[in-house]
């Protein structure tokens, strides 16, 4: 299974390819959408969200809401690029209108400017934009969809805010409540205390930053690989999820709390009670690279957002001087936003690797499959 994604923040659309899904996987467009408008939602968001609102359309692949083992294309609309096309369109355009020199610190301006030989910085960050992961929350929720379908499931939540920190544990059956609440948290009072945070950041004209843990459940074991490092399951995942704008760092299970603790605290011991069990969960569901059976857990570091509306220091591009950073439209927070994308980014890792394993021309094949794995 693989994805390819094209389109700028404020060109005509956002588009994808998916490639590798078996026949007959049922296709609901609806929780497609809803999983879009999630991302858009949460406390701390900017203007655009207003503007935006975000439909999937599928293009082909699909027929009669089932896949027919083609490539699946689909496209997102930017109703935005009404209010850009004079300067985005791609058949000509005035590029003046829209330059951006003063580069922002935080962002791919400067280093992508250097790279790709351009002296507008809009013909890196339109590309370098998050505007560009609606495509992997269309993805993600297909590879949700082809993943219920063996009974794994794939869901997280918001567990700290700019230093805000929710300390409990959650059955994963509670996850899905975190959707309903304003910053994507499970503790109404600590939420309440991110939410200022956010508020007197907002007045201060500054950004906050977040932790969000993306969990699966229902996942059988060996999945991945020992045998060669590109098949390390924990690697892939990390990877998907460190291929999300602004996330930072990456953790699985006890993750760098491990590195502080004593080797009979960290390791999950076995038993064995008709099936092979583990005592913890430690290890986040991972050993070796490979599942383990378990729930497996993982952390995703959010950065403060990089555009600042009170600007940072920094230089214009072409004619070397001192600036304040150009303010593009952004937002306070959005860690829930990273929620969504993150679990989107995981459940399409996740998926490649399954299919990998599986194989299967028609979605019959790889559940059946599936159904002869060992747990």
């Amino acid at each position: 299974m693989k994805l390819v994604t094209a389109g700028e923040s404020h060109g005509k659309a956002i588009v994808g390819i998916i490639e590798g899904l078996p026949s007959n996987l049922e296709i609901d467009i609806d929780e497609i959408n809803a999983a879009l408008a999630l991302r858009q939602s949460g406390y701390g968001r900017g203007a655009r969200q207003k503007i935006e609102r975000d439909k999937a359309e599928i293009l082909s692949g699909v027929r009669n809401r089932l896949t027919l083992g083609s490539p699946l294309a689909f496209c997102v609309y930017n109703a935005d690029y009404e209010n850009w096309k004079d300067c985005m369109a791609p058949d000509g355009c005035d590029v003046t209108l829209k330059t951006l020199t003063r580069v922002r610190p935080g962002h791919a301006d400067l280093t992508g400017l250097k790279k790709f030989g351009q002296t507008d910085a809009r013909n890196i960050l339109e590309r370098a934009s998050a505007r560009e992961t609606v495509a992997r929350v269309v993805a993600g929720t297909v590879a949700k969809q082809y993943l219920r379908s063996f009974g794994v499931q794939v869901s997280g939540y918001v567990k700290g805010v700019c230093g805000i920190k929710d300390p409990h544990i959650y059955a994963f059956e509670r996850l899905s409540e975190a959707k309903n609440n304003p910053l994507f948290m499970l503790d109404p009072d600590i939420e309440k205390q991110a939410m200022l945070k956010i508020d007197g950041l907002k007045a201060e004209g500054d950004t906050a930053g977040g932790l969000i843990e993306i969990r699966v459940k229902g996942l059988k074991s060996g999945f991945g690989s020992c045998m060669t490092y590109g098949e390390k399951l924990d690697a892939r995942l990390c990877a998907a999820m460190m291929g999300v704008q602004a996330i930072k760092g990456v953790e699985v299970g006890m993750g760098f709390a491990a590195a502080d603790s004593a080797g009979s605290k960290v390791h999950d011991e076995i038993y064995y009670d008709g099936a092979f069990r583990h005592s913890s969960n430690n290890a986040g569901g991972i050993e070796g690279g490979m599942s383990n059976g378990e729930e497996i857990v993982l952390r995703a570091a959010m950065k403060p957002i990089p555009t600042l509306m009170k600007g940072l220091h920094t230089v214009d591009y072409v004619t070397h001087k001192p600036e304040t950073a150009a303010a593009e439209r952004s937002d306070v927070a959005a860690v829930c936003a990273a929620e969504i994308i993150l679990e989107s980014a995981v459940a399409f890792a996740l998926a490649e690797s399954v299919s990998e394993r599986l194989g299967g021309d028609n979605m019959k094949e790889a559940i059946e499959r599936y159904g002869g794995l060992p747990d």
